[in-house]
């Protein structure tokens, strides 16, 4: 029997791992609670994946109870290693910081988390915005959250949040999905997500999605304190985003903005 379904038709047990796959195969290891974290299940859900992907030969068990790729996963062409979105971005988000000189990041959306993949950070400026590389924040809370969880539609953006509060930290979670459903909608109209003082106290943020990157949702972020942020800023930066968005999206041949 098939789990509930998320979204455009998404068998949530299969996405998950899918998910820790990948995770496996970028960390080199995973633990059973690094995986739970990742997912936001709890850590018997957890367990009852890897065991099931030891199973069929897709992980295994070493050191330290710490799962790794299997042989299925690993055999002569399984697994091709392509460039990770990291690697792929890193181009254009060094162009932007060329263009705007304020700290800038690529992050990936991951259930309802934002993971910070990369950053350079502005290093001309006495009063900035230190890097967030490797920080996880809720996503709702930051520009490149909102921006990616505009491209979603209703019904995906609901079945992450239920799954997120149902999980072992949603009382932790602060979020009204109807505010959030309107923010989202603001967000699509004006094509860039922002986030003033949200995720943290001081910080002015904008963000644009570029888009499915191997499966993987990445937008690009420009972060600065927000005593020094301007209308006039706010302005130039969602140009220099758009442009580089659109550079990335042409550069990486994206069928589409989806």
């Amino acid at each position: 029997m098939l789990s509930k379904t998320a979204g455009q038709g998404r068998v949530e047990s299969v996405h998950r791992a899918l998910v820790l796959l990948k995770l496996m195969a970028e960390e080199g290891s995973l633990s059973v609670t690094e995986a739970a974290t990742a997912l936001e299940v709890n850590p018997s859900t957890a367990q009852r994946l890897l065991a099931t992907l030891v199973g069929d030969g897709f992980a295994v068990q070493g050191t330290g109870k710490r799962y790794a790729p299997g042989p299925e996963f690993l055999r002569p062409g399984a697994l091709q290693r392509l460039p990770s979105v990291r690697e792929r971005l890193r181009p254009h988000l060094e162009r932007l910081f060329e263009r705007v000189g304020e700290t800038v990041h690529v992050a990936t959306l991951v259930g309802t988390e934002i993971h910070h993949l990369d950053g350079i950070e502005a290093a001309n400026h006495a009063l900035r915005f230190g890097l967030r590389t490797g920080v996880t924040l809720p996503a709702h809370e930051t520009s490149a959250g909102k921006a990616l969880l505009a491209d979603l539609p209703t019904d995906d953006v609901d079945a992450r949040y239920h799954i997120a509060l149902s999980g072992p930290r949603g009382r932790e979670l602060r979020v009204d999905l109807g505010n959030l459903h309107e923010e989202l909608e603001r967000t699509r109209r004006r094509g860039i997500g922002t986030n003033f003082e949200e995720s943290e106290s001081g910080v002015a943020a904008f963000a644009v999605s570029i888009g499915l990157i191997d499966g993987e949702r990445a937008a690009l972020s420009i972060a600065m304190p927000i005593a020094r942020c301007s209308r006039s800023d706010a302005a130039a930066f969602a140009a220099h985003l758009f442009t580089t968005a659109s550079e990335a999206r042409k550069d990486l041949d994206l069928a589409g903005h989806m």
